[in-house]
């Protein structure tokens, strides 16, 4: 059998050493490639051809969702494997829906790595049952609107209903009607509490 041609993505060189180091273990791997952005990644996908894709989410010039979208249409073949660590929900049905095959938190990664890798190829969705129970909890709940998210975004930065009002060209009644929502949504009692929910769902980041 020809070894697994794998392309490792992440924007960290140390990372990406540790990486490289348990891949290059394995006599049925062979490391084709190492990119640091998702623009490279993409690019050295389309050039070398490789069976599985490591991918980082949170890089620089393009982010590895946005990556992941791109390999999964241009390139049906190539099975991606999303690497985080960010555990929340909207981050793993983000790289679901973008055409990742499986999810795995980097801490995770001594242990699943390897049978990870082989059982993508093969066909196969990773997905962690801690990772699958949390996306389980919140797939029949209400999503939140771009706009919604966009409110609570400005919200998390600190700036009230005036300030988020002048930052989205809307009225502070249309901000406070957006706010009553995501509170509804996301089941809290008030906007403290949907901040930290909604960071810990990685459904905002700090600096979004």
């Amino acid at each position: 059998m020809p070894p697994i041609r794998v392309l490792l993505v992440d924007d960290h060189p140390v990372v990406r050493a540790g990486l490289a180091s348990v891949l290059s273990e394995q006599s049925d791997f062979q490391l084709v490639g190492e990119a640091e952005d998702g623009e490279r990644a993409v690019r050295l996908a389309r050039e070398r051809h490789p069976d599985v894709v490591l991918m980082d989410l949170r890089m620089p010039r393009m982010d590895g969702i946005t990556a992941i979208s791109r390999i999964a249409r241009d390139l049906p073949r190539v099975r991606v494997l999303a690497l985080s660590t960010y555990d929340g929900d909207a981050d793993i049905r983000r790289a679901l829906e973008a055409g990742a095959r499986g999810y795995l938190l980097k801490d995770m990664l001594l242990t699943q790595l390897v049978s990870a890798v082989r059982a993508v190829h093969a066909g196969e969705r990773v997905l962690p049952c801690l990772l699958a129970e949390r996306l389980l909890a919140h797939s029949f709940e209400p999503e939140l609107t771009d706009r919604e998210i966009e409110v609570l975004a400005l919200v998390a930065r600190g700036l009230g209903n005036k300030d988020v009002a002048r930052q989205i060209g809307r009225s502070s009644e249309t901000v406070k009607a957006h706010l009553k929502s995501i509170v509804t949504k996301l089941g809290v009692a008030n906007r403290t509490e949907a901040v930290t929910v909604a960071l810990a769902r990685g459904l905002i980041r700090l600096g979004q």
